[in-house]
């Protein structure tokens, strides 16, 4: 490579970096090389498979377009993998856009190849091993970080980004939320990250998948080969724990859990609720996920939702150059459909489906009509045990430790009593998982608090109205 290809690379690079931001050029491009240009071609190479075939799929105008603001004459890009380009002669994939082949056959020029693939492979060790399916648009790069994901996020980038032999900063890393705020986004993108380089193994797996996967090698006798094989994982994820059942295959999870950690290896989990809510695992198990980073993702604020909304319109138009929302549609979508990502994501799929089949640009009227089923009323606030002690405490002056001692004088008892009525009326918990969040105690003693507030509430009007004002804090 001469000093004048060089001189043009550090260009291209220097506008890709402007064009696409910091963050993604450093995902996808940072390792991208030059090995050459020769007439109307420019030859680029990437370490991995993966790589190359998420920038065919996603970033071809980018490249070339960049390409052509320093030399117009460039017409395609041959992207190859190093590995294999440098052990044999690999058939090359070009990258160019269908609107620049259009543009070439009306200027009398032969049109480039295009064979940009859709979908970015798995790696070898995730293919072998069974693991679930990947989405291709679920990485680091489409997620939309707000004030209640930012902790998240930054956990898993930190485990996606980390070497085989790094020092595990927090293991298991364990992702909860409600559905559609972005857990399984931000599984997978752990996972494509990880997979993008040889060095780490990395196995995504739902828990439906993780259960499948034991009871078939049960059955086929091999249940030591499937051990084996996910306890030689650098980085076990594990999502929608909270389907998995049976106890033999829990106590498989468990074992391969303590395996896994024990041999410092990582694990990343998510559930739509706390380990300690998990009623229906073992004790043990619930206690090794709480020994991690515990890490809960919040409902999406409007301005984080007004983020998505943007991010899956300019989805949208890499496909549908057309394609436009205008800003006082996203502000109403954003202001309106408050439910989760999901929701965000099928409403701007429900007016490109409308503005294209019916030739019509999008107007808020037209949203409207389009989305009003999504519109859903807001649902009320979700309480938590941990939130109730806490109110509790605060207003009877004693402490959380106090409510979950054994202590029975008074200034004790009855707050404790208020706690667990509360408790029984405000949340979803059974009585027994209630006397075990208030120092394991039994479920007939939380009965017994229940009922003894219910008759001292009907006579008292000074309880009946403290009640109702810690009611009132938990629920604003």
């Amino acid at each position: 490579m001469t000093n004048t290809e060089q001189d043009r690379w550090s260009r291209v690079k220097g506008r890709l970096r402007t064009s696409v931001g910091e963050d993604v050029y450093t995902s996808w491009f940072a390792r991208m090389d030059l090995e050459g240009v020769q007439d109307e071609s420019v030859h680029l190479s990437v370490p991995t498979r993966f790589l190359k075939s998420w920038i065919q799929a996603h970033y071809a105008d980018r490249v070339l377009t960049c390409w052509q603001a320093e030399m117009p004459a460039v017409h395609r890009i041959d992207l190859t993998v190093r590995t294999a380009m440098r052990s044999a002669a690999p058939a090359k994939e070009a990258i160019a856009p269908a609107d620049q082949r259009r543009a070439e056959h009306a200027n009398g020029r032969p049109a480039p190849e295009l064979r940009a693939t859709a979908t970015a492979p798995v790696s070898a060790s995730h293919d072998a091993l069974g693991g679930s399916p990947l989405d291709p648009r679920l990485t680091f790069a489409s997620f939309v970080i707000g004030r209640s994901n930012t902790l998240a996020h930054a956990a898993a980038r930190q485990v996606a980004e980390g070497r085989r032999g790094d020092a595990v900063m927090f293991n298991p890393l364990y992702i909860h939320a409600g559905v559609g705020l972005g857990k399984t986004h931000l599984l997978q993108a752990v996972t494509w990250a990880g997979n993008s380089g040889s060095e780490r193994k990395v196995l995504y797996l739902t828990a439906e998948k993780f259960m499948y996967g034991f009871v078939a090698a049960l059955k086929t006798q091999t249940a030591l080969a499937f051990k084996e094989a996910l306890r030689g994982i650098d980085v076990l994820v594990i999502d929608d724990l909270q389907f998995l059942q049976g106890k033999s295959t829990q106590a498989e999870f468990c074992h391969t859990l303590n395996a896994l950690i024990d041999a410092g290896r990582q694990v990343v989990i998510a559930a739509d609720r706390p380990p300690s809510d998990l009623e229906s695992l073992d004790d043990r198990v619930r206690s090794r996920l709480a020994g991690g980073l515990v890490v809960e993702m919040g409902s999406l604020g409007e301005e984080l939702r007004l983020g998505i909304l943007k991010s899956r319109v300019a989805a949208a138009r890499a496909h549908h150059a057309s394609f436009d929302v205008p800003e006082a549609v996203l502000d109403y979508l954003a202001r309106t459909i408050t439910h989760n990502g999901r929701d965000l994501e099928g409403a701007i799929n429900r007016l490109l489906a409308h503005s294209k089949l019916n030739n019509q640009p999008v107007t808020l009227e037209m949203a409207e009509r389009e989305v009003r089923d999504l519109i859903r009323p807001q649902e009320p606030k979700r309480i938590k045990i941990e939130d109730i002690q806490r109110v509790v405490a605060r207003q009877y002056n004693v402490s959380r430790s106090d409510l979950l001692s054994s202590r029975r004088t008074a200034n004790v008892v009855r707050p404790r009593q208020v706690a667990m009525y509360l408790a029984k009326t405000l949340t979803l918990r059974s009585l027994p998982e209630i006397g075990r969040r208030f120092g394991g105690r039994d479920h007939t003693t939380v009965l017994h608090a229940v009922r003894k507030i219910e008759a001292l509430v009907a006579r008292d009007t000074a309880l009946s109205e403290e009640v109702e004002s810690l009611k009132r804090q938990l629920q604003e």
